[in-house]
């Protein structure tokens, strides 16, 4: 049976040799338990948070509100994550700003640049459909840059509800770019801490300059799934049937999703041109 390298032979990290102490496996180990360890954080420790978060949105689905998600860079995976996708709530729209959804616009750091723009929240709010009563969840680890503050507080001037999905590590630990220096924090109804550290990077070796291995977009999206499922108990308690969609790959799917688009298409602006 072959035997581990002992520190400094051939193997011990080294090129053409085999697994150090930190190699793939176990840094992957570290990752998971990581990530497996904010979720537990998240879990019991913003459990009223989320209950608060599901029932708001569910509040708003009965008095015929509409619902909608933004977020910039990576932080708009997780909004994307609760758009038209089995499971889900039909309602939920993604409110686009161009060039700062994901990482397609080019240069990629254009999108960077545009979140900390003043006034763009408002030209967005403007020619979007979001009116008094209905719902945003704007997503955004660090909530310091102009364009989820201002979202924030322009939507709730507009009567909108915000639901902020953040990081208030950073409110404590980094200043705010936006000229109130106020934080997306301090301009919702109802806040989500992620718990994620400052900087996104769980892991750290010895052999490697820089922290890596983010773990934002794993918490936040569990984070959100959660609200959303407890908006889906909310209503079937109150006696309404949650406009779930379903798989297109399963049998009946497309029926289904046919039906509570047909139901809810004055809701759902996904499918208008």
């Amino acid at each position: 049976m072959s035997q581990e390298p002992s520190a400094g032979e051939p193997g011990a990290g080294e090129p053409g040799g085999g697994p150090s102490r930190d190699g793939a496996s176990a840094l992957a180990g570290r990752f998971f338990d990581a990530a497996i360890e904010l979720l537990r954080r998240v879990r019991d420790e913003d459990a009223e948070q989320i209950e608060a978060a599901g029932t708001l949105i569910a509040d708003t689905v009965a008095a015929g509100g509409r619902l909608f998600a933004f977020g910039a860079g990576h932080s708009s995976l997780a909004a994307q994550d609760l758009v038209y996708r089995a499971g889900g709530l039909a309602l939920m729209n993604l409110l686009t700003v161009p060039g700062v959804v994901g990482v397609d616009v080019m240069p990629a750091t254009l999108g960077s640049a545009l979140e900390r723009v003043d006034g763009l929240a408002s030209a967005v709010l403007d020619c979007s459909p979001l009116r008094s009563g209905d719902l945003l969840v704007i997503i955004s680890l660090s909530g310091r840059n102009a364009l989820p503050v201002e979202m924030a507080m322009n939507a709730r001037a507009l009567g909108i509800r915000v639901v902020g999905v953040t990081s208030l590590a950073y409110a404590s630990k980094t200043t705010s770019r936006h000229v109130s220096g106020t934080y997306l924090k301090d301009h919702c109804d109802l806040v989500l801490d992620s718990k994620i550290a400052v900087g996104d990077a769980e892991l750290d070796l010895d052999t490697v300059p820089a922290p890596f291995a983010p773990a934002s977009t794993v918490v936040t999206t569990a984070l959100l799934q959660a609200v959303m499922a407890t908006a889906a108990g909310v209503l079937a308690d109150r006696g309404i049937e949650p406009p779930l969609l379903r798989s297109g790959n399963v049998d009946g799917g497309h029926e289904w999703n046919s039906r509570v688009f047909r139901e809810y298409g004055d809701r759902i602006f996904y499918r208008k041109e």
